[in-house]
This record gives structure tokens, sequence and C-alpha cells, in this order.
């Protein structure tokens, strides 16, 4: 990885670090405590054992030292216990706003840019990559205080007692943290790569799992289990790598760990064997000195061998923040310059009107979806858009949306859509489309969403509306009718009846609909359209259809190809009219004659 990019990851991921809240300095004043304990009861056991072994006194003489002892095992568990509780709440605090940030940031993308990407890769980043976020909070970050104040802390101590044994733990300390960072360096790169080949391998395996039918309709399961055992061999391959370098590190730290404390260890061997006399200030050298100070060099050493341990912490947060901070410093074009001149709150006047002029609608990436075009729709109007495939109906509908960007002018009750705040501008929306979401839960769960101002005669008028209240009431629990993982226990019908009663919980002014009824039967069809059209009197409305037999109480119908207006007007005039609509027409008729011989001819 890039040394500037490293850097750049490493001061945004400390900048989320006030989302720990106090947990991360409690974590830290807990690891001091404990380095503190540690420093007196190597000081009580040196002490006892000097005693009993140099000046020969009686164990009744040193209750006090084995009494306080004692009570410092516990207080050192207590200590320990506390720092993990800390530790865990500072990074469960900052998964949880990482993930909002997240979501929130999704959320204002909106479709056409979560689309870009396979809904694995989506959950990688929202699940395993924040995850991977936790012990960089939780550890490495508190680890680096304790790594530097528990070592001085012990220098602190042994110096005055002996500074040749405090310059050997002085000069052999950089060598972990130095070997460290030299590891660590490849362990962040390959953690980075690693994340990649798992985002892929999500995205690809998700594809393929949801295009399973097809795959055995067109005989290439076999194909695609092959692709997949390569890609999960290149995801086995990289996570190798991670764990050899991993491994490596570990051995590194503990080699000069060890051999550090060794050195220290003859040091003290031969002085007391009367080979070595220097180092002790002209005092002879005590028993207490050397379990003391022997006893504190494990100590002294084991806040950097953390650190280094935790220091992978590092390597997977800087691996996982690099698609975060990403995805979190993405801005749709244009979105900066909207951002500027946003100051204009949408007010909720009693209708709604809309007015396009030389509107171009553009892709993420630049390319023009749409237009020019011009158009206008009056207050309370319902309105069809209509087209073959690709002429850019739903990138329309996006940019009214304003989840892609556009430029000319689209005005809504006279004021231009980008200077008007976009969460504003939401809230006057109901939006439906042709695959109807409906979360696992109870019906009621499903239409409030979680605004429990909404009555239960509400929701039951707003089911009547759509004509579902009648199949919810004959369920034994109600409003309380449990709805399964993928609407399980719902026709499709059904389903799409119960998003259009929540689309109805808004009181929007303005309804998009993204051909509703595209998935329906022609029975479905007609029921979902008359309660479209009852729940949207006296709403402005905006329809994409693809049955053209079922406009004929629009107002104005739309029809675009290839991005243009070639058509508008109303039912009966483009009826009447030579062009696209009536082509459209005479095809859906052939079609449905089609089909309706060959179910003649099944029978």
């Amino acid at each position: 990885m890039d040394i500037p990019l490293e850097k750049q990851l490493t001061k945004w991921l400390k900048q989320q670090k006030k989302a720990c809240g106090f947990f991360l300095n409690l974590t830290v004043t807990l690891g001091l405590l404990t380095g503190l304990s540690l420093l007196v009861q190597a000081y009580l056991i040196a002490s006892i054992v000097h005693d009993i072994v140099i000046l020969e006194l009686p164990r009744q003489a040193l209750n006090n030292e084995f009494i306080a002892l004692l009570c410092l095992i516990p207080v050192r568990a207590l200590l320990a216990f506390a720092r993990e509780r800390a530790s865990f709440e500072a990074g469960k605090r900052l998964r949880l706003h990482i993930r909002k940030l997240v979501l929130d940031k999704l959320s204002e993308l909106g479709p056409a840019y979560i689309k870009g990407k396979p809904a694995g890769s989506w959950a990688t980043i929202v699940l395993e990559q924040i995850e991977d976020l936790h012990d960089f909070y939780a550890r490495y970050l508190p680890q680096m205080l304790l790594a530097g104040f528990i070592p001085l802390t012990i220098l602190i101590a042994v110096f005055p007692l002996n500074w040749a044994a405090g310059l050997i733990l002085l000069t052999t300390a950089p060598l972990i943290p130095i070997f460290m960072i030299l590891v660590g360096k490849g362990a962040a790169d390959a953690n980075r790569k690693n994340f990649k080949v798992l985002t892929q391998l999500s995205g690809h395996f998700m594809d393929r799992l949801k295009g399973l039918k097809t795959l055995k309709l067109f005989n290439q399961g076999e194909t695609e289990l092959k692709n997949i055992e390569s890609a999960s061999e290149s995801f086995r391959a990289g996570t190798m790598a991670v764990l050899r370098l991993a491994f490596l590190s570990s051995a590194v730290l503990e080699f000069f760990a060890a051999i550090s404390i060794a050195v220290l260890a003859v040091y003290f061997g031969f002085s007391f064997l009367g080979e070595l006399n220097f180092g002790d200030y002209g005092e002879p050298l005590t028993l207490f000195i050397g379990v003391f100070v022997l006893m504190l060099a494990p100590e002294f050493y084991q806040p950097l061998r953390d650190m280094g341990t935790h220091y992978h912490a590092k390597a997977q947060a800087i691996g996982a923040a690099e698609a975060l901070k990403e995805l979190l410093d993405y801005q749709l074009p244009n979105q900066q310059e909207s951002n500027a001149t946003a100051a204009h709150s949408f007010k909720q006047d009693q209708t709604l009107t809309l007015q396009a002029k030389d509107l171009c609608v553009q892709s993420l990436d630049g390319t023009l979806l749409v237009g020019p075009i011009s158009f206008s729709i009056a207050g309370n109007e319902d309105v069809a858009l209509v087209g073959p495939s690709g002429s850019g109906k739903t990138s329309l509908l996006n940019s009214m949306l304003g989840f892609l960007p556009y430029q000319g002018s689209l005005l809504i009750n006279g004021v231009e859509l980008s200077s008007i705040d976009k969460a504003q501008w939401r809230k006057n929306l109901a939006w439906l489309g042709q695959d109807p979401q409906l979360f696992y839960g109870t019906v009621r769960e499903n239409i409030n969403m979680g605004d429990n101002s909404i009555s239960d005669q509400a929701i039951q008028s707003y089911l009547q509306q759509v004509a579902i209240w009648d199949f919810i009431k004959q369920k034994p629990l109600g409003l309380e009718h449990p709805i399964g993982e993928q609407m399980a226990g719902l026709s499709v019908g059904q389903a799409q009846r119960i998003a259009l009663a929540r689309a109805l919980t808004k009181n929007a002014q303005l309804f998009l609909l993204d051909e509703p009824t595209a998935s329906l039967d022609q029975d479905s069809e007609t029921v979902i359209f008359s309660a479209i059209q009852q729940a949207t009197q006296g709403i402005t409305s905006i329809m994409i259809s693809h049955r053209l037999d079922q406009l004929q109480q629009m107002h104005k119908i739309i029809v675009l190809d290839k991005g243009q207006i070639v058509q508008q007007g109303d039912f009966q005039t483009l009826n009447k009219t030579p062009g696209l609509f009536n082509d459209m027409q005479q095809d859906m008729s052939n079609l449905d004659r089609a089909i309706s011989m060959t179910s003649q001819a099944e029978l």
C-alpha cells in the first residue's frame, strides 16, 4: 500500500474515535491501573523473597505483605475484566456509528448507485468490514498509549535501583516496534487485497445464487461451479498470506522479547556471581533488586508485544477503511454544488406542480440517459410514462427522487429541485416499484415502519383502500399476522397491496410508481390499478406502466423513446394519432391474442 494512502486512512480511522465516547479513555485508565498493580505485585513478591531468603525472617513477620499480595490478585482480575468490558463497549459504539453512517450514505445515494455493485459486496462492506474495525478501537488505540506509559513507569522504577538493568531495557525496547512496523506494513497491504477479493467473491456468489434457476435452465451449473471454486481458491490463498504474515510477526516479537529478557537475566546472574560489578551505584546488588527487576522485565516488554499483536488490528482496519472511506466520501456528480445552494425547504402546498425545460438526466459516470426534454405536470394530474425498455423512464423518476444528477431545469412548484433540501423533499414523496419490499415482521410493522403514531384504525383504513383488509382480518392475528422472509405466505399481488398501503401512510403530495403491476396477473393488475387511482385522487402522480390499456383515466401520457419525448397527450388523442404509442398498442394486442390462442390450444 502506498505510504500516503496508509497515512490518510490511519488519520481517517483516528478521526472516528470520538464515536467511542469516554469508554476509550476509560480503557486506557484501567490499563494504567493494571500496570501500576503489576509494579506493586512485583515489589511485594521481591520483598517477601528477599526477607525470607536473605534476612531469614519468619513467615509470621510478613503477614501484612502476604495479605496485601492476596488482596492484589482479585483487584488485578477486576481491573482486567473492567478493561475488557470498556474496550468492547468502545468498539461496539464505533461499529454502530460507522454502520449508521454507511446506511445513511446508501440511503442518500439511492438505488441508482447501489445497483452498481452486487448485493454480496454491500453485505461485505456493511457487515464484515465494519466488524473488522472493532479491534483497532477496542485494543490497538488504547494499547498505543499503554505501550508508552507502562514501560516508562517501569524504567522510572528500575533506573534508581540499577542503571545497567535500566539501560538494557531501554536499549532493547525499540527492537520490538521496529520489526512490528516492518512486518505490519506487509500485513496491511495483504489485508486490503484480501478484502477486495472477499467483496468480489461475495458479489459473485450472491449473483449466481439469485440466478440459480437460469443457470440450471441453460446447463451452466458446472461452469459456474468451477468459477466459484476458482474465486474461493483465490480468497483462500489471500487469507493464508495474511495469516502467514501474522504468525511471522508474532514469532519475531516473541524472539526479540525473549532475547532481551535473557540478556537481563545473564547480567544479574554474572553480577550475583561477582563477575560483573557495575550498574549498582556503588551499593551491593541485593536479591530484592534482582527479583524485582526480573519480574518487571516481562511486563516491560508485554505492552510492546501486545501492541505488536494488535498492530494486525490496525492493518486489518486500514484494509477495511479503504472501501468505507471511499463510500462515505463519495458524492453524486453536481452534489457538492447542489449542497451549497440547497437552502430552500420544500413548502407543503395544496397542490404540486412540476415543470422541466431542456432537462438532461445523467448517469453517475456522466453518461446522458435522458434528454434534453421539456414537459409540465399540473397539480393533481395523473401522468403515465410509457415507452420501450431502455427509453429512460426509470432514470427520469430517479432524477425526480434526487438519486441521479441532471442538467437543465426541473422546477417543483416553481423552485429548482437542486436547491431544495433533499431530505425535506423526499418526505413529500411516496414511491412504489414493481418488486414490493416487505420485511420480516407483522403486517402492522410493515405498514407503520416504526411510526407508532399511526393508529390501528388508520392502518385498517389504508388496507381497505387497497382491497387487502378482507384478507388480513380473516387471519387469527389480524394486524399481528407475521410476514416471513422473502414475503413468505403472501402472493405478489397481496404483497404489492400491502406496500401500497404503506405508501399511503406518508400522506404524500407526489406518488412515483415504477411499473407497480409488472409482476401481476391480469386480475391483480386491475385491482391494483383501481386501488392506485382511488389512493391518488387529488394527488399528483407519475406512473411508469407497460399496460397501455389501463391508462384511459390518465390526464396525460408521456411517450419516451431513446431518452426523448416523442409523443404526449391523453389516451384518446394518442390512440387516434399514428406513432409509437399506437404501435405499442398494436403490439400488445397481438401479444395478448397470441397468448389467448396458446391457452386455448393447451385446453
